[in-house]
């Protein structure tokens, strides 16, 4: 450890490595795959921003709208994980 060094920037580094390798390992997925997982995430946040819109919702309608909207997002994630 150099002088001046304290560990966290020890450990600030190490996770920055650590960070990179997963983003190489991505990079060496074939295409479908990366587009796969780009869309497995955009679906999860699509479903916790519609869950955040269902706790908000007052009106029997928009949640009937948004139960709606949630289960499709639910059923097109348990089909993109199957795969």
């Amino acid at each position: 450890m150099a002088i001046g060094w304290g560990k966290s920037f020890e450990d600030q580094v190490e996770e920055g490595n650590q960070r990179l390798s997963a983003e190489e390992r991505q990079m060496r997925l074939p295409l479908e795959a990366r587009v796969r997982l780009e869309k497995l995430g955009s679906l999860k946040l699509s479903r916790s921003r519609m869950l955040a819109q269902l706790e908000r919702a007052k009106h029997k309608s928009h949640r009937e709208v948004l139960m709606k909207g949630l289960s499709a997002i639910e059923k097109e994630i348990e089909d993109l994980d199957g795969k």
